[in-house]
């Protein structure tokens, strides 16, 4: 089963290039010689790839118009890049993106007005990348589209209960009460649903592409495209396709091309490689703190009937993370039978020898968990990093010539465990705000569209996380303090405290030489709840094309670190914490060690640069359509 699976990935990924090729090719072509090459198109990548391919042709003389314009601002460069031109360009397919997209093209009909956009995701279909808990809020989507339930918006299962238990051994749990917990309206799940992000992304991209939303899913946003005289930026450059690991031009390369907009709005996700490039070009993150992250694990289990409750949900703290570390696990109960099941642990964790994924195998261990999942199957895993920086941590949220929106900047509500309804709202008012001047003023390329920020600051989103800015950072004096002063935060004060928790070291800063912590043995995994890495990475459909540069390098200035510091000081810290073993050290040539990436394992968590001492992973986007198939995450 595993080798059909991998020969029917690897076949869908070699049609998936050709229409990539194809593509660029056509982008400055004839329709005519659109409707030809389309008809070359493998018969099951048809369908993806007509809206690309109709859209590029369709876009034929307007674009060689842009193309002279484009060489009359000055872009040069050794390679010919073809380029398409838009009003608004959005990079990243999640709710942000899709929510900004969405809300733009409602404001250029409401003004009677033509906006052009264009969203562009590295995944291979929209939700592709998508991982999330998720009980979801509808505020945003209530806003953005108030007749989501008549357009079959995919939220089905309605919060029904909610529980929450301090696990104080891996045998016994504690229950908090319902009417203490409640009395902090962040802990509340009313009115929430259990869904699938991904699933409700996919929906989301429907509505776009009903409203004249140009979606490019497969196509992976390399870097940004900055204008050489006045330094801002003018869209984004998709990745070079085909190009071996040893840097040759394969008989399938084909340059990136350039998608250029009057503005680009970022909205990657947690740790987006754009948005930090463009954070440290801008000088964005001056007098913040900086972000922290936890790294969630998941996996989705179909469950007997007789076990499942549509709409129960289950936090819980304590085992199996130790009393210093932050964290937490989640239980949901989806229909019709699913069960998402999780671990998200604090990234600035300081013992070396902690492994989240080995943890979340652990918990599921509990007598409680494991009676949960009997005669149960497990059908996804995945992982993915996520802000828990706060308010402290948001950097300025524009630049020249564009905007920063959703995880990317970090609007995560912490307490809440909750997201996707505030990278909804930063979406739709940083659409709103980008189509508004450009539709006002016509020529808005490379203007710094401050009025986003302002709005995102006198919006429900600031407001919500204003309440809860102290409540994760007080978890760093160990659990039972940042339990009492955060639930006093919470149900008390209500975040009136006339102070605020600042701090200024990185999560990779927080790491303890290995020579002070004791070392943590897991037990073997049984197969039936608890299982290898590689083994459940199987579930989570990842795929790169082999022969490509690997995506994840070793920083030029810090080569030394992984063999100079991270093992001999934190005895390899990288080898436990990654979800996917991309990372180990093995023994090289000369006798000695050497630090061996698998980038093909890569989930695209994020979680190595982040996480490795110094930082020293950079993390670049891979080959469009690489990475993980997420189905029902």
């Amino acid at each position: 089963l595993e080798t059909r699976l991998s020969e029917g990935v690897s076949s869908a990924r070699r049609q998936r290039t050709t229409v990539r090729a194809m593509l660029s090719r056509l982008a400055l072509r004839s329709g005519r010689a659109a409707v030809v090459a389309a008809s070359r198109v493998p018969p099951k990548c048809r369908l993806s790839a007509s809206r690309c391919i109709v859209a590029a042709a369709a876009r034929a003389p307007e674009l060689a118009v842009s193309r002279r314009g484009l060489q009359a601002r000055g872009f040069s460069g050794e390679v010919e890049r073809e380029k398409m031109e838009f009003d608004i360009v959005i990079v990243g397919g999640g709710p942000a993106g899709l929510a900004a997209a969405i809300r733009a093209k409602q404001i250029a009909n409401e003004a009677g007005k033509e906006l052009s956009v264009c969203v562009v995701e590295k995944g291979a279909e929209i939700g592709a990348h998508i991982l999330s808990g998720n009980v979801f809020e509808p505020r945003a989507l209530n806003e953005l589209i108030p007749d989501w339930r008549e357009k079959g918006a995919p939220l089905d299962t309605p919060v029904v209960s909610d529980s929450f238990y301090w696990l104080p051994s891996g045998q016994h749990a504690v229950p908090i009460p319902g009417p203490l917990l409640h009395l902090a309206p962040e802990l509340r799940q009313s009115g929430n649903f259990v869904i699938s992000l991904g699933a409700l992304c996919r929906w989301l991209g429907e509505q776009a592409e009903a409203l004249g939303v140009e979606i490019y899913p497969g196509f992976a946003a390399a870097e940004p495209v900055i204008d050489a005289g006045t330094g801002a930026v003018l869209g984004v450059q998709l990745a070079d396709v085909g190009i071996a690991k040893d840097g040759r031009k394969k008989d399938t390369y084909e340059p990136g091309m350039q998608l250029l907009g009057r503005q680009t709005i970022l909205s990657e996700g947690c740790r987006g490689s754009l948005s930090e490039a463009i954070m440290e070009r801008f000088g964005l993150r001056e007098g913040v703190s900086p972000q922290h992250y936890g790294l969630g694990i998941k996996e989705v289990w179909e469950i007997p009937e007789e076990h499942h409750v549509p709409g129960t949900v289950v936090h819980t703290v304590g085992w199996p993370l130790d009393m210093m570390t932050y964290g937490g696990s989640f239980i949901y109960h989806m229909k019709p039978n699913l069960l998402h099941i999780g671990l998200v642990v604090g990234l600035d964790y300081s013992n070396p020898y902690l492994s989240p994924y080995q943890e979340l195998q652990k918990f599921k261990q509990h007598p409680r968990v494991k009676a949960l999942l009997e005669g149960g199957k497990c059908i996804s895993y995945g992982a993915r990093c996520l802000n828990e920086g706060g308010i402290q941590a948001i950097p300025k949220l524009t630049f020249p010539g564009g905007m920063i929106a959703g995880c990317g900047a970090g609007f995560l509500n912490v307490p809440k465990i909750k997201g996707s309804h505030t990278a909804m709202k930063t979406g739709m008012l940083a659409g709103e705000a980008a189509a508004e001047a450009t539709l006002a003023s016509g020529e808005s390329v490379g203007a710094e569209i401050v009025k986003y920020e302002s709005d995102v600051k006198s919006s429900w989103v600031w407001e919500e996380l204003s309440r809860v800015r102290n409540f994760k950072p007080a978890w760093h004096a160990g659990m039972i303090p940042g339990m009492a002063y955060g639930s006093a935060s919470l149900m008390l004060t209500r975040g009136k405290e006339p102070w605020t928790f600042w701090w200024d070291k990185k999560d990779s800063e927080y790491t303890k030489p290995a020579s002070q912590c004791k070392k943590i043995e897991y037990p073997k995994p049984d197969g039936v709840y608890t299982f290898e890495i590689l083994e459940n990475l199987i579930r989570s459909g990842v795929n790169h094309e082999h022969d490509q540069p690997a995506h994840l390098k070793v920083k030029e200035d810090k080569a030394g670190v992984p063999l100079e510091e991270s093992l001999p000081t934190y005895d390899g810290p990288e080898g436990r914490f990654c979800p996917a073993k991309v990372y180990e050290y093995v023994q090289a040539e000369d006798g000695g060690m050497r630090l061996q990436i698998n980038a093909q394992n890569c989930v695209h968590c994020k979680c190595c640069s982040i996480k490795t001492p110094q930082e020293y992973i950079k993390w670049t986007v891979p080959e469009g359509s690489g990475g993980p198939q997420y189905a029902a995450m």
